[in-house]
């Protein structure tokens, strides 16, 4: 549909990514969607033979080089569509915040009502409720303040602009840790008996809610220390981070790349779990900080664990393992030369998240003291060059012959080690 869209044209009145209609959603995300499908038909007919000039169709490495040339104009025009909404995604994030606390306040009270039916209303619904007017109006107000960068999602929003699992975990446990405390300072305000007010004074006694601070404690101990991991291992260039257009829901489950990984997937589920048993025993005992079983407990600690270690053992550098001549069908084996294509074989060329055009044209081969840009080389439904683990590129005439170093520089600026190769005349 995207396809015969962009061959049919906009349509008329239509916006194109122009729009200038102030908080207008339809402006850059319709932009981003129809560069989207331009880029598509563009690379699907070069894939096909189609739409080459007769001044470079008689010649391969010409031909290859102009549909390059224009995929990667294309591409940084799509990166830039995408970029632009991003940024309107997220100036819209505080509005959907609202909706949501809204709509969670308006659930708890008919929760309360429909079971405060036959028992009757008590103190600690009025609590409760009060206590999640609080938290909501505090998450509105932030959002409104930081709905530049994202509204209430800001603190959980990684230096790469993908949702942090470890944060958005963290961040969880302390909105609940905080909702229950102001359910006790609710009762305890409205309290009229000093025994009921000793009572409730004592339910905040470690010794009650020794898990819950346990599992609190390790959950932003962990959120701090992940940060501190991704940032030295990157820093280290062991770990290849590239910035994504948006954060989106599932950053909270999957890699960059977009593929599901145990260790989220495991701590984002136990955590849920623990969340949603530790409000059951809130709701029961609204009288105490909610007492987490240290069976439960040590689940969590153990999910946060496997997730820590799962932190340590993500990623690698890039390695270049061997260089070879290409040949094409029919071609005579021979030395390297210049001007003869090389293929690169090794693996981690192409970072986590840095699958679209506009990140594969930023890979450079360095050959000797020359820096020779990946060529895209375009088939149905992709690119057959760059991959993950085989680089083909020409080896220019400004490449000195002798023994020169080959390295491979990829899209998140990391570089692989040196592979020497022989050039000869």
């Amino acid at each position: 549909m995207a396809v015969q869209e962009a061959r049919q044209g906009p349509e008329p009145g239509a916006h194109d990514g122009g729009c200038a209609c102030g908080d207008c959603p339809h402006g850059a995300r319709e932009g981003h969607r129809r560069a989207v499908a331009a880029f598509l038909v563009k690379r699907d007919e070069f894939a096909a033979g189609q739409g080459l000039p007769a001044a470079v169709a008689h010649s391969a490495s010409a031909s290859r080089q102009w549909v390059s040339e224009e995929l990667t104009q294309s591409a940084e025009l799509v990166a830039e569509r995408g970029r632009a909404e991003g940024e309107s995604w997220l100036s819209r994030v505080w509005q959907r915040t609202a909706c949501t606390v809204g709509a969670a306040v308006v659930t708890l009270l008919l929760v309360q009502s429909l079971t405060a039916i036959g028992a009757g209303w008590t103190t600690a619904r009025t609590a409760g409720l009060l206590a999640a007017l609080l938290v909501g109006g505090a998450l509105t107000a932030a959002s409104w303040l930081h709905r530049a960068r994202g509204g209430a999602l800001a603190p959980v929003i990684g230096e790469d602009n993908r949702l942090s699992t470890s944060r958005v975990v963290a961040a969880a446990w302390v909105l609940f840790v905080a909702y229950a405390v102001l359910v006790l300072v609710g009762r305890l305000a409205a309290a009229s008996g000093p025994a009921e007010r000793d009572a409730l004074i004592s339910g905040l006694d470690l010794v009650r809610g020794a898990g819950a601070v346990t599992v609190l404690a390790v959950v932003c101990a962990i959120a701090v220390l992940v940060r501190r991991v991704v940032g030295l291992r990157v820093l280290g260039q062991r770990l290849q981070k590239v910035r994504a257009h948006r954060p989106r829901a599932a950053d909270l489950l999957t890699d960059d790349a977009g593929r599901g990984t145990f260790a989220d997937i495991q701590y984002v589920a136990i955590s849920a779990v623990a969340l949603a048993f530790a409000a059951v025993r809130l709701a029961r005992r609204p009288d105490q900080l909610p007492d987490l079983p240290w069976g439960l407990a040590v689940v969590v600690l153990v999910s946060a664990a496997t997730y820590l270690a799962g932190k340590y053992a993500e990623g690698g550098r890039p390695v270049v393992l061997s260089v070879v001549r290409s040949r094409e069908a029919g071609d005579l084996d021979g030395p390297i030369r210049t001007g003869d294509d090389i293929e690169i074989r090794g693996a981690g060329f192409v970072p986590p998240g840095a699958q679209t055009a506009d990140r594969l044209s930023r890979m450079v081969v360095r050959i000797g003291a020359v820096h020779v840009h990946v060529p895209l080389v375009p088939v149905a439904g992709g690119f057959s060059n760059p991959t993950d683990a085989v680089l083909t590129v020409p080896v220019p005439a400004e490449v000195e012959p002798g023994r020169v170093e080959v390295q491979v520089i990829t899209a998140a600026g990391v570089e692989t080690n040196r592979y020497a190769i022989d050039v000869t005349d």
